[in-house]
Parts: C-alpha cells; sequence; structure tokens
C-alpha cells in the first residue's frame, strides 16, 4: 500500500461523502504488502530467522525464513522455508538428521472490527519426516496466521500522521470497520465504512 495512493482514496473519500456520518471505502492490498508485515512482525529475528525450536545458538533446531504471499482463487497462500537439525545434542552438536523443505499454508482473510485477520487454516504441503510435520505443522497452522493479523486502522492512521507535510491538508481517521475481506485477482480488497477528516 503506497502512500500516494492511499492519500488519493482518502482525500477523495473524505470530499465525496465527507457530510456522512460514515463513508464507504475499498482498500486494495497486495501480496508483497502482506508479506512485508509477516516479514516485520515474526520474521524478524537474526537472517530474517523464526526459529520453531532452539535459536542461534542450539546444536539443534528448526527454524522459517524467505515467507512469501502469494493469492490463488479466494485464499492467501504463504510458503516457508524451514530448514532443522533434529536429533539430540553431545558436547554442542546435534547428532541426528538435518532437513530442509518448502512448506504451504493457504488461509481465508477475514474481517474482524478494525483488523484484517485470517481463518481456515490449510496445510497444502509439509515435509516427508513424520517428526519435522510434528513440529511445523502448529506453527504453520496456528502461529502463522495469528501473526499475520494487521490493524487495518492503527497502519492507516500511522499512514496519514504525516500528511500535512507531504499533502498540506491535516488527514483524520476517526473510525474504520471492515465489511468485508476478499482475494480478488492480484488483490486482497478490503471493503470498509470509514470516518475521515480533512483539516
Amino acid at each position: 500500500m503506497r502512500l500516494p495512493s492511499l492519500r488519493l482514496l482518502f482525500v477523495f473519500a473524505t470530499l465525496s461523502y465527507g457530510v456522512r456520518a460514515a463513508s464507504a471505502i475499498e482498500v486494495k492490498v497486495s501480496s508483497q504488502a502482506l508479506e512485508r508485515t509477516l516479514r516485520a512482525q515474526l520474521f524478524n529475528g537474526p537472517q530474517g530467522r523464526y526459529y520453531i525450536r532452539g535459536d542461534a545458538n542450539s546444536a539443534c533446531y528448526v527454524y522459517a525464513e524467505s515467507p512469501h504471499v502469494t493469492f490463488v482463487q479466494d485464499r492467501v497462500v504463504v510458503r516457508v522455508h524451514a530448514r532443522s537439525k533434529i536429533g539430540t545434542a553431545v558436547h554442542g552438536v546435534c547428532i541426528g538428521v538435518s532437513l530442509t523443505t518448502d512448506t504451504d499454508v493457504s488461509l481465508v482473510p477475514d474481517a474482524e472490527e478494525e483488523s484484517m485477520g485470517f481463518r481456515d487454516a490449510r496445510i497444502e504441503r509439509l515435509s516427508e519426516s513424520k517428526e519435522l510435520n510434528f513440529i511445523l505443522a502448529p506453527f504453520m497452522s496456528h502461529k502463522l496466521p495469528a501473526q499475520m493479523k494487521v490493524n487495518a486502522a492503527v497502519l492507516m492512521r500511522q499512514l496519514l500522521s504525516r500528511s500535512t507535510e507531504t499533502t498540506g491538508y491535516a488527514l483524520s481517521l476517526d473510525s474504520l470497520k471492515l465489511h468485508s475481506l476478499l482475494v480478488e485477482g492480484g488483490s486482497l480488497v478490503m471493503d470498509a465504512d470509514a470516518n475521515l477528516k480533512v483539516d
């Protein structure tokens, strides 16, 4: 979501519907924007990794990295690359096996008051290792969707907080209520009622 396009959208919405208590707006979110959000909220550790087991100093570990977000039909698909050393740590060395895999989960976007949420997590691909899957499955189906949730009102207020210096107008968002969140082609489309103000 780029600031200039949002700025124009907000100005148009405010001027067109300023006399109403709340105005209908539509915001399109790219898969790249969701990916950046996921990287910032979850994959923000050393080297962009999220450790599911252990940490950067552990002999045995499981971590996910390189999240990639795409849209397929009505679902949001997240692919992550997982690396692991599974076994027993002996004198700082992991005695066991090393595994790498790409794993996918698909989610249905869900409007939750002011937030963009995700539900109905469906794991589309895991590894061939039952032991690794036992660790990856809860992360992919629970932790990852929870960390993708974004409060759209907070995000919009952050974008609008510098509107005076970028546009000469003080734009503010008084309220936002999401009605629907749907994948349409190459975008996640958010329909909402917003109460906007221009000074």
